[in-house]
């Protein structure tokens, strides 16, 4: 039986991750999953730290690790990452 393993989406939640922007991107990937039918779909989660405080926010999408994600592109990397 071959299952499609669902993309993973991991959000860096640490204070530093969260004031430089990542406060913001959580609410725009919620709305961007639920918006689109993907909450099923991918697994969404938060992490207390990557340890790269300093190029934050980070941002994992599947297997790519997104350092200095801003919000302003979190749709775009949701797209290229889901096919959207």
């Amino acid at each position: 039986m071959n299952r499609k393993m669902k993309t993973e989406i991991v959000i860096c939640m640490g204070s530093s991750c969260f004031s430089r922007g990542n406060k913001i991107a959580l609410g725009i990937i919620r709305q961007y999953l639920r918006d689109r039918g993907l909450e099923d779909a991918v697994v969404f989660k938060g992490s207390h730290c990557f340890g790269q405080c300093d190029k934050g926010p980070v941002l994992t999408i599947g297997e790519t690790k997104h350092l200095r994600a801003d919000p302003a592109q979190v749709t775009e990397l949701l797209d290229t990452h889901l096919g959207a």
